[in-house]
């Protein structure tokens, strides 16, 4: 039986479409979402039945304790870790806001014409008539907000 390369041809082309058609109704018998659209009710009733056996593992339960164990002490670290985050953010926006409204303020007696006193930048007062003094305010005068200002 000796066969020529054309017969061996269009049998490997024959097992190609039988297997392609295979694979075809292969497919359309695994697609869940047309089982479901098919057949509602007992896709209904494998979903409960899965709910069901799953909440009776307890799975959900081992996975919370499981949880609160594995990040018992985290929390006070990274309290600590976002308390300085918020600190260094709400002092920075606290600085640029107040550096912002200073040079509002100092644009607004340019305007109209009024003496530019003692400025106040970040604590440092700047004396305008003589830009060479400079004085450091103390800490309790930048916390109480006591610091004279010239108006």
């Amino acid at each position: 039986m000796a066969e020529t390369s054309a017969e061996v041809r269009r049998d490997i082309e024959l097992t190609r479409n039988r297997i392609s058609d295979t694979l075809q109704e292969l497919e359309q018998k695994m697609n869940v979402s047309q089982i479901v659209k098919d057949n509602p009710w007992p896709a209904l009733a494998v979903a409960v039945g899965a709910g069901v056996l799953l909440s009776g593992s307890k799975a959900d339960v081992k996975a919370a304790a499981a949880t609160v164990v594995a990040t018992r002490g985290a929390s006070s670290r990274l309290g600590g870790v976002l308390d300085d985050i918020v600190s260094q953010v709400v002092a920075g926006f606290h600085g640029a806001i107040e550096a912002k409204i200073e040079g509002l303020a100092t644009d607004v007696k340019k305007a109209i014409g009024a003496p530019r006193g003692a400025t106040r930048t970040s604590g440092v007062r700047a004396d305008a008539s003589s830009p060479s003094s400079f004085s450091a305010g103390s800490p309790a005068e930048s916390d109480s907000g006591s610091i004279p200002r010239a108006d």
